[in-house]
């Protein structure tokens, strides 16, 4: 799904758009993931977001340290 959103989504927000379209995606699959495996969705849903965002935003820090990400 973020891909079809980064191939319809404006320059301008492009990288929110990508980000928090996956983001959602992320929250969706660990709750599916949580019901699937018999635990508990939302300590689920939370863990599966919080490192989904926490590496996309090391990613983001390293294309800014080196120059490739405005």
């Amino acid at each position: 799904m973020p891909l079809i959103v980064s191939a319809l989504a404006p320059a301008a927000t492009l990288i929110i758009s990508v980000s928090g379209t996956s983001l959602i995606f992320l929250a969706l699959l660990g709750a599916l993931a949580a019901r699937a495996g018999g635990a508990s969705v939302t300590p689920s849903v939370i863990r599966v977001t919080f490192w989904g965002a926490l590496a996309m935003g090391i990613t983001a820090g390293i294309g800014v340290l080196f120059g490739t990400v405005i």
